[in-house]
């Protein structure tokens, strides 16, 4: 895991030293990805420079460094992530008699052999890993930047025609004289109603996101090409029907992620597994541990509040499988001293309050491994939210409702749901033309608008792009996974990992198993009230059943009250002082009626957190 950072200049006339210093410079804004080394690379006839900061994880000496240059000369990379595969491509290339004279055992060194001996685009296609690289050809004298399959690993891109500026985070940009930060409003509004900014925006007016699956080849004659080489949709419309039983379903699951948690278990540092008291990382657990010829590392947080504690399920799959377990006890005070944090780790302002455990137990791991795997992608791909069942249950009294009236009724609940969000939802629902476009809507609030702010098309809001699936809850997982799982959930891990310099992986989401788990019918999914059935299943053969038997309540902080309480001074002094983004009189009529006793903590946090982001940074 690392930082990257560039910029291709075609343009401008400026000298080695100029390049360099410039790249060294944004490089530096990354220094908690990557606190180990650090390296540039320049081409001045060509405009292009390269930075780097490194953290070691495999191939501990020099000859990991970057950046690394092809055996050729053709190929020059900054990489960040892994390619968790790259034994196996090694040997491939061997097999082939491709291989160069190899002068370590980094992937990344794999990684460009490959470039070279098969070309980029058909190379990525081959990678199993998560990634974020950006590739100098100097034969072909284009940039080309790459991101893995599921938005594991962040990049960023800024700038017009024959320049363009690339990195793992806002923040390094800001470091490159010719960016000037500024927020989107369009970004802002989307963020207003997800509590996140969905790609390929961002909050920095003219930075994108690069997608996910995605290459970006930038040519000297400024000409940009975008390609999907991995389509999340393609797979989710095309994927074969399994056609075996159910026991072939977990024989085949079991044999996947075996080999998935084997891959990620590859390091040349220790590594460990973050255990809470569900099932997703119960699994990566069992499977690590299956593998391992020690006991492995895993690590928990424990309440001291009883209603959100789950460590001692956690104690209990760890005990029984064996590991050595770490549990961090957390107090309010712990949690509240990190809530000032998050402006400062995020680079945009996320409102997901798992946040603050996230990086408690992400500092946690961090003296004890510099490695640790994760659940995550086991509830989009396997249908593991509540609102997957009870979404459907929620529609079908509306479905029974005559078509002319839903739309009064919804406007009505609408106007009622200033008080209540259960009810806005169900006004949300009331106003929906048919159940697709209602799971949609129900994953945005509408509540807080920012007036002059452009439409912008993403995920949510262009039908025309959603792939044809058998079932309504399979869109909504697919909704999941294409906006919410790389722009929230994944966002939220990298940087909360990032800040303390420790490396997350996510053995979930190997595109083999993603790929795997739409080839599925949805009925080893979701059945009635439970979600992630196969994964039950499967859970089954390694930990005994009265262990895995609770449902996990996740990261639920009693944020309605703090706000109410201990977190009040701190709201009031980042609450709008003036109408730029939300409407400052709105959002102080939702303060005031949380404080008399309603519950409007998602609002009142989305606003605190955005508010308290941008004067961080002075915007």
């Amino acid at each position: 895991m690392c930082g990257i950072a560039g910029f291709v200049s075609f343009d401008g006339e400026r000298s080695a030293e100029n390049l360099r210093a410039t790249a060294e410079g944004m490089a530096a804004r990354l220094v908690h990805r990557g606190p180990d080394d650090e390296g540039t690379w320049v081409d001045a006839a060509a405009g292009v420079a390269l930075g780097f900061r490194r953290l070691r994880i495999i191939d501990l000496t020099q000859a990991g460094a970057q950046p690394m240059t092809s055996a050729s000369g053709r190929y020059v990379i900054v990489f960040n992530g892994e390619v968790y595969n790259f034994e196996r491509l090694r040997e491939e290339l061997q097999r082939a008699d491709a291989a160069p004279a190899w002068r370590g055992h980094s992937d990344t060194e794999v990684m460009l052999a490959c470039f070279e001996a098969w070309g980029v685009r058909k190379a990525v296609g081959r990678f199993i890993g998560m990634f974020a690289f950006a590739v100098w050809d100097r034969q072909e004298r284009s940039l080309i930047l790459g991101r893995d399959r599921a938005g594991v690993k962040p990049l960023y891109v800024a700038g017009e025609g024959r320049n363009l500026l690339f990195a793992s985070q806002i923040d390094a940009l800001a470091a490159h004289p010719d960016f000037t930060m500024a927020i989107d409003r369009g970004a802002a509004a989307l963020y207003a109603r997800l509590g996140y900014v969905p790609a390929p925006f961002s909050i920095a007016r003219g930075v994108q996101k690069i997608r996910p699956g995605a290459l970006l080849v930038v040519k000297e004659d400024g000409t940009r090409t975008e390609e999907q080489y991995w389509s999340p949709a393609d797979v989710a419309e095309s994927s074969a029907a399994f056609q075996g039983s159910e026991d072939d379903a977990l024989s085949a699951l079991d044999a996947l992620l075996r080999d998935s948690v084997s891959l990620r278990m590859i390091a040349d540092v220790p590594v460990g597994i973050f255990l809470s008291g569900g099932i997703d990382s119960a699994l990566v657990a069992a499977m690590a541990q299956r593998g391992a010829s020690a006991p492995v590392k895993t690590f928990t947080i424990g309440f001291d509040d009883r209603q959100l504690d789950e460590s001692a399920a956690a104690a209990r799959v760890a005990a029984h499988l064996g590991t050595c377990h770490e549990e961090l006890r957390v107090d309010e005070r712990a949690l509240l001293d990190a809530v000032p944090l998050m402006p400062r780790i995020y680079d945009e302002p996320l409102a997901d309050t798992s946040a603050i455990p996230t990086y408690l137990v992400a500092r946690l791991a961090r003296p004890h491994v510099t490695v640790a795997l994760s659940g995550d992608g086991g509830d989009e791909l396997f249908g593991g939210y509540h609102r997957y069942f009870l979404g459907r249950k929620m529609w079908r009294p509306i479905d029974r409702v005559p078509r002319p009236l839903r739309i009064p009724i919804g406007f009505v609940l609408g106007a009622a749901g200033f008080a209540s969000e259960r009810i806005r939802r169900y006004g949300a629902a009331f106003r929906a033309r048919d159940a697709i476009v209602f799971h949609a809507a129900a994953l945005l609030d509408e509540r807080l608008t920012i007036g002059d702010a452009p439409a912008l098309p993403f995920a949510l809001n262009q039908p025309s792009a959603w792939p044809r699936l058998r079932d309504v809850t399979e869109l909504q997982m697919y909704l999941d996974f294409v906006s919410f799982l790389p722009d929230d959930i994944l966002m939220k891990v990298d940087r909360a990992t990032m800040a303390v310099s420790l490396e997350s992986r996510e053995p979930l989401l190997d595109h083999r198993l993603i790929e795997f788990a739409w080839s599925l019918p949805v009925t080893m999914k979701v059945r009635e009230r439970t979600g992630k059935w196969i994964l039950r299943r499967l859970l089954q053969r390694y930990v005994p059943e009265s262990l895995i038997g609770a449902e996990k309540r996740g990261f639920g902080l009693p944020i309605a009250h703090w706000l109410r309480t201990a977190l009040r001074d701190w709201v009031e002094a980042n609450l709008p002082r003036d109408d730029d983004y939300f409407d400052r009189r709105t959002v102080q009529r939702f303060w005031k009626r949380h404080l008399a006793g309603e519950n409007h903590e998602g609002l009142i946090w989305r606003v605190v957190m955005f508010e308290a982001w941008r004067r961080t940074r002075a915007l």
